[in-house]
């Protein structure tokens, strides 16, 4: 009798998680259709009242990603974005890296000391004129540098990376200590060829914060020419005109609402073909480096 309980519950509880699963993904899909039948969305059915929100137009256009593709604008903003997004994280991933391994090394001298240290800036913020006025000293301004090196370690991140390799084998390291590998070859021949889940999730996490980079962008760089997408597209929604930004006319085939969705569905098309191919890393190096034996 307890068997059948429990087994009636377990299907009541998969029926549960499935349709809420379902329901989030209905939730995710609905906006992204929406936005990509509106982009695709031809002027005769800007005029005639149906923009095709839900099915296919009959007719269709991609004239408003033409315009974005081919605009000077547009190009410039995603090449910032993506150059801010490659080495941005890879500063990321050469700094998180070997802070990880060094406090997951138990032997290291004063390691509770250290990660006290680290996470009294991560509870504790200095705030935003502070942060401002450092890198203003700097020099770093109308730099992209300003918008990296500030986010150059996450605590949190750096936590998680440690966690995962406090819990890989601590016999493959001692085997490669006692054949004379120091700790940079440990790292680089032992450590980082078993880490390949967490690295690529924590690279996603990173590559996604500097893909969307958008406040400190703001605050940062002044200069036009170093605009990132996110900033663009912001400025591209909030346009009263769209000549500003593309070039649009009474004669165009694409209407400033199919521009507008053009523009918002390109910048998150990245992150979304990105996900699905990384989802088993980003699962297991999830899972591995937030438990702890």
């Amino acid at each position: 009798m307890n068997i059948r309980l429990r087994a009636r519950d377990d299907i009541i509880f998969q029926i549960l998680v499935n349709g809420f699963l379902l329901s989030m993904l209905i939730a995710v899909i609905i906006p992204l259709w929406r936005v990509l039948m509106m982009s695709i969305t031809p002027l005769n059915h800007l005029d005639n009242g149906t923009l095709g929100l839900w099915i296919a137009p009959r007719d269709w256009s991609i004239e408003a990603y033409h315009q974005l593709l081919t605009h000077p604008s547009f190009l410039r903003a995603a090449t910032n974005s993506l150059i801010i997004m490659t080495s941005g994280t890879t500063i990321n991933l050469l700094l998180t890296v070997p802070l990880a391994y060094a406090l997951s090394n138990k032997r290291l001298p004063g390691r509770k000391l250290i990660i006290t240290f680290i996470l009294i800036p991560y509870l504790f913020r200095a705030g935003l004129i502070p942060n401002y006025l450092v890198v203003q000293k700097l020099g770093l301004v109308d730099s992209f540098l300003a918008v990296i090196l500030p986010t150059g370690v996450s605590v949190l991140y750096t936590l998680i990376m440690k966690s995962y390799f406090e819990g890989l084998p601590e016999e493959f390291k001692e085997a490669a200590r006692l054949d004379g590998a120091g700790e940079f070859q440990v790292l680089t021949r032992v450590i980082l060829p078993l880490s390949k889940p967490i690295l690529l999730t924590i690279g996603l996490f990173y590559a996604v914060s500097h893909w969307n980079e958008f406040f400190n962008a703001i605050l940062y760089l002044h200069d036009p020419k170093l605009t990132p997408l996110p900033v663009l597209l912001r400025n591209i929604l909030l346009a009263a005109n769209i000549n500003e930004y593309v070039e649009y006319n009474a004669f165009s085939l694409a209407p400033v609402q199919a521009i507008k969705a053009a523009s918002v569905f390109i910048t998150m098309l990245p992150m979304v073909l990105i996900y699905p191919w990384m989802q088993r890393h980003f699962t297991k190096g999830t899972l591995l480096g937030g438990v702890k034996e």
